[in-house]
C-alpha cells in the first residue's frame, strides 16, 4: 500500500516521478516500488550492494530523505537522462565561433533535462570595435537572445520548460543594460537575471563614490555606485529582476578556493558552481524527525537526523558514479571533486511542532544550531567515506583545511578531515523543494515560511476534466489530527504576515553552515516603500548572506496569492473572465475591428503585412482571423495555407496561444536574422511574435502568452482589461503564479519553472 499523506503526493507521484513504459504503462505500482528502483540503482556501484539497498530504502521511506526530482525520476530506469539538477557551463569565449560552440553545449545540456548558469560578463561590450571584421561588437545581451531562442525551442521539443541563469558583473560596461533587459515582458522569459556584486563595488555604494565600468584594461564609463546600487533596487523593486549574487563572498567561502573560481550558479541560485560544474541535490525532511510535535519538550531528534544525514551523504556519492552526463566535461568536473548539495525541507514545519515563530530570533538559533548538526554529520560521513573509497581527486589537506567553512568547524571535524581526508569537495545547499515538498505530503518548502495553511488547487483528471481539493500544510494536518478545531496558537505564522527581514534572519542563520548557498526567496508586501525594500538587500549583505532574491507584487511577474487568515485557504484569483467553451466555429460579423502589422526581413525586398481581425464575445475580445501578404511571390503558397490555418484554428474559439509557441518555435536551418535587435530564428517565428504582441495588446493573454499550455476551454478577459501577472505556463489560470525559492511556481497547478 502506498503511503501518501494526501491526494496531492500521490498525483505528483504519478505525473512527475512514477516510473512508466513508453505507453504510459506503470511500472513503478506504488511508490515502494519507486524507493525500491532508487535504492537498488544507487546500491548498484558499491562494493556491496545487497548490504546497502535496505539502508538506502529506509532513509527514503517515509519520505524522511528525498532525493532532487531527477534522481527519483530517472535513477534505475535506464534512461538517457542526466540526474543532475543543473550545470553552470563553461566560460563563453570572447569570440563568435567559441560563442556558438558553447551554445551547442547548452542545447545539448537542456536535451537531458539540465538547467544550465552562464556568466556572460566575458563577451565584449556592445559597441567595441572587433578587429577581424572591422565591425562594433552586438554586446553580451544580443547573444543572451540567441540563448533564449534556443531555450525556448528546446523546451518545445521536450516535455520540460528550460531554466536558465544569467549572470554579468556589476562592472560590466554593459550591466545597467542587463539590470533593465527584462522590463521588456516578451524578452529573456527563459533566463532569470543575476548581477554579480563584488566587495569593492559594495564599499563604494556605502561610501558613495564613483565606480568604473570596464572590460580588460579599457573604462569605457564612470558612474555613481549608489546611483548604479539604486538601478538594481528599482528593476528589482518593480520587476522582480535582476537578483543579486555576492560573488566575492562566495569564492572568498569556497572549500575549492584554491583551485577554481566561481562565476555563475544554477538556475535558481543554490549552487555557485566553477564551469562545467554540476549541482546534485537531496534534502533532508526534517517535518520527520521531530519528537513529540506540539507537546511540551518538542524536539529534532537529532541522533536519527545524524543517521540519517551520514546515509544520504554516500547515496548522494554514489549518484555522481551512477548518472549519466551531458557532456564529458560535465562528467570530468563531477568526478575531480564529487560536490553533492545535501540541503532540508520541511524546516518551517518542524520549527510549529517545537512551538516556535518562524522568523523570530529563537527561531533563528534553533536553524543555526539544526544546520550545524547537519553539516557536521555531512562532513564526517564524508571523511569516513574517503577512508573506505579516497578523497576527491583535487583535495589539497593544507588548503582544503585552510578554508573559511574548515576553519569555523569543530575540531573533531577538522581532526577526521586531516586523518582521513574527504571525500566531497563541498556538501550542503538548500535548494528549491516545491515539487518534492508536495510528493512529501505538503511540508514546508526548503527553509521558506509556511505559505498558506491550506489552499484550494486544480488538478487535472485522466479524463482531461478539473477538480478542487484542499491542499493542507503537513504541520497544520498534524494539528487538525492532534487538536481538531482548537485555534492555532500565535507562533503560527506564514508568508503572507512574515516580516521581510525575518526572512533574512533565517536566510542568514542557515547559511552559516551551508557551504554552497541558499534558494530562498524574500516575500515583500506590494505596497513597501522602495527605502524599505533596500534594506532587505543591505541587511543581507551586513549579515553574511551570499545572495538575495526578493519578490514584490507587480503587474510584469504577477501577485502573490492572498490568504484569507480567517478562512486559512488561499482564495482563487478573479479575473473577471468568462469560461468560453467552443465546439463550432464562430459565425463571421460582417464587420471586425484590426490590427495590420508590417515585418520587414532582412535580404527581402518586400515587406510582410499581418492582418489581425477580432471578434467580440460577450464583451471579451479574441482573434477571429489573419491575413499574411506580400509582394513577394515567392511567399504565395505559404502565407496563404498559413493564413487559413491560423483562421481555421481561431475561428474555433479556446486557448489558441498554442499557436504563438508553435510559431516561435520554427528555426530555418539557413539561420535567422536579427531584428530590432532581437535574433528571430525565422519568419515564422516573427510572425508568432507579432501575433502574440497583439493578443497581449487586446488582453487575451498576459505578458508570457508564447509560452502557454493551458486547457482547450480557456478563460478570456474582458475588453480592455489586463489581468495582473502572467497566466500559468501550465494551467493557463491568470494571477496564479508566485516566488518560490527563487522559481516561478503556480498556486494553483503546482507548476514550477525550476522542477
Amino acid at each position: 500500500m502506498s503511503r501518501f499523506a494526501a491526494p496531492i503526493a500521490e498525483q505528483i507521484w504519478d505525473m512527475k516521478y512514477r516510473f512508466k513504459d513508453a505507453e504510459g504503462k506503470p511500472i513503478d505500482e506504488t511508490v515502494e516500488d519507486t524507493w525500491h528502483r532508487i535504492a537498488g540503482a544507487l546500491a548498484s556501484v558499491e562494493k556491496s550492494p545487497s548490504e546497502w539497498e535496505p539502508k538506502f530504502y529506509s532513509a527514503l521511506e517515509d519520505f524522511k530523505f528525498l532525493p532532487a526530482g531527477r534522481i527519483i525520476a530517472g535513477a534505475g530506469t535506464e534512461r538517457s537522462v542526466t540526474l543532475f539538477n543543473c550545470f553552470v557551463m563553461g566560460t563563453i569565449p570572447d569570440t563568435m565561433g567559441g560563442i556558438f560552440d558553447m551554445l551547442k553545449e547548452a542545447a545539448l545540456t537542456m536535451q537531458q533535462g539540465g538547467g544550465i548558469g552562464y556568466d556572460f560578463s566575458t563577451l565584449r561590450p556592445k559597441g567595441a570595435f572587433v578587429k577581424g571584421v572591422s565591425a562594433d561588437a552586438s554586446g553580451p545581451l544580443s547573444f543572451m537572445d540567441v540563448w533564449d531562442a534556443m531555450c525556448r525551442t528546446i523546451m518545445s521539443a521536450g516535455s520540460r520548460r528550460g531554466a536558465m541563469m544569467a549572470t554579468m558583473r556589476c562592472d560590466h560596461p554593459d550591466v545597467e543594460q542587463f539590470i533593465e533587459a527584462k522590463q521588456d515582458s516578451a524578452r529573456l522569459r527563459m533566463f532569470n537575471l543575476s548581477v554579480l556584486i563584488t566587495d569593492d563595488f559594495m564599499e563604494s555604494v556605502k561610501a558613495n563614490g564613483s565606480w568604473d565600468l570596464k572590460f580588460g584594461d579599457k573604462i569605457y564609463k564612470t558612474v555613481n555606485a549608489l546611483d548604479l546600487w539604486n538601478q538594481i533596487m528599482r528593476a528589482t523593486y518593480d520587476y522582480a529582476e535582476p537578483g543579486v549574487i555576492f560573488i566575492d563572498r562566495i569564492n572568498q567561502k569556497n572549500n575549492l578556493h584554491y583551485c577554481e573560481s566561481i562565476a555563475a550558479t544554477n538556475p535558481c541560485g543554490e549552487q555557485p558552481l566553477p564551469p562545467y560544474g554540476a549541482c546534485l541535490l537531496g534534502s533532508i525532511n526534517f517535518a520527520r524527525l521531530v519528537k513529540d510535535p506540539f507537546e511540551n519538550g518538542a524536539d529534532l531528534d537529532t541522533a536519527a537526523l545524524d543517521d540519517l544525514v551520514r546515509t544520504a551523504v554516500r547515496m548522494m556519492d554514489n549518484v555522481v558514479d551512477a548518472s549519466r552526463f551531458p557532456l564529458d566535461a560535465q562528467a570530468q568536473e563531477a568526478n575531480a571533486k564529487r560536490r553533492i548539495g545535501l540541503g532540508v525541507t520541511g524546516l518551517a514545519d518542524a520549527l510549529l511542532m517545537v512551538g516556535q515563530r518562524y522568523g523570530s530570533e529563537e527561531a533563528a538559533k534553533i536553524t543555526e544550531d539544526w544546520m550545524n548538526r547537519v553539516a557536521r554529520a555531512a562532513y564526517l560521513a564524508s571523511a569516513d567515506l574517503a577512508a573506505e573509497k579516497g578523497a576527491f581527486p583535487l583535495y589539497d589537506q593544507d588548503a582544503f583545511l585552510a578554508s573559511e567553512t574548515m576553519m569555523e568547524m569543530d575540531a573533531d571535524v577538522r581532526d577526521a578531515i586531516a586523518g582521513k581526508g574527504i571525500r566531497n569537495a563541498l556538501l550542503t545547499s538548500i535548494a528549491p523543494t516545491g515539487t518534492i515538498s508536495l510528493y512529501a505530503g505538503n511540508v514546508s518548502s526548503g527553509i521558506e515560511p509556511v505559505f498558506a495553511y491550506s489552499y484550494t488547487r486544480k488538478v487535472l483528471q485522466k479524463d482531461g476534466s478539473r477538480t478542487e481539493e484542499e491542499v493542507v500544510d503537513y504541520a497544520v494536518e498534524m494539528w487538525r489530527e492532534k487538536f481538531g478545531d482548537k485555534a492555532l496558537p500565535d507562533y503560527f505564522t506564514n508568508a503572507q504576515t512574515l516580516a521581510p527581514l525575518d526572512h533574512v534572519r533565517m536566510q542568514s542563520a542557515a547559511q552559516k553552515w551551508i557551504d554552497s548557498s541558499i534558494s530562498k526567496t524574500i516575500n515583500c508586501p506590494e505596497d513597501i516603500s522602495f527605502d524599505d525594500f533596500k534594506e532587505v538587500y543591505m541587511a543581507a549583505w551586513d549579515q553574511g548572506c551570499k545572495g538575495c532574491t526578493t519578490y514584490r507584487p507587480n503587474d510584469v511577474t504577477g501577485s502573490v496569492l492572498s490568504v484569507s487568515e480567517a478562512e486559512e485557504k488561499a482564495p482563487e484569483v478573479d479575473t473577471g473572465a468568462d469560461v468560453v467553451y467552443l465546439s463550432e466555429p464562430l459565425s463571421r460579423p460582417e464587420s471586425l475591428e484590426g490590427h495590420t502589422y508590417k515585418i520587414k526581413w532582412p535580404e527581402n525586398e518586400h515587406a510582410i503585412y499581418i492582418t489581425i481581425n477580432d471578434v467580440i464575445e460577450n464583451d471579451k475580445r479574441r482573434p477571429f482571423e489573419v491575413f499574411i501578404n506580400s509582394k513577394n511571390m515567392e511567399h504565395y503558397a505559404w502565407t496563404l495555407a498559413l493564413t487559413r490555418m491560423v483562421s481555421a484554428v481561431f475561428r474555433r474559439g479556446g486557448d489558441v496561444s498554442f499557436v504563438v509557441e508553435e510559431l516561435k518555435a520554427v528555426f530555418d536551418p539557413r539561420g535567422g536574422a536579427w531584428v530590432g535587435g532581437k535574433y528571430i530564428p525565422s519568419i515564422l517565428a516573427a510572425i508568432g511574435g507579432v501575433i502574440e504582441q497583439h493578443m497581449i495588446r487586446i488582453g487575451f493573454i498576459g505578458s508570457e502568452g508564447g509560452h502557454l499550455k493551458s486547457d482547450p476551454q480557456a478563460e478570456v478577459v474582458a475588453v480592455g482589461e489586463r489581468p495582473k501577472g502572467p497566466a500559468c505556463p501550465s494551467c493557463g489560470q491568470y494571477g496564479s503564479m508566485r516566488m518560490v525559492e527563487g522559481c516561478m511556481t503556480c498556486g494553483d497547478c503546482g507548476y514550477s519553472k525550476c522542477s
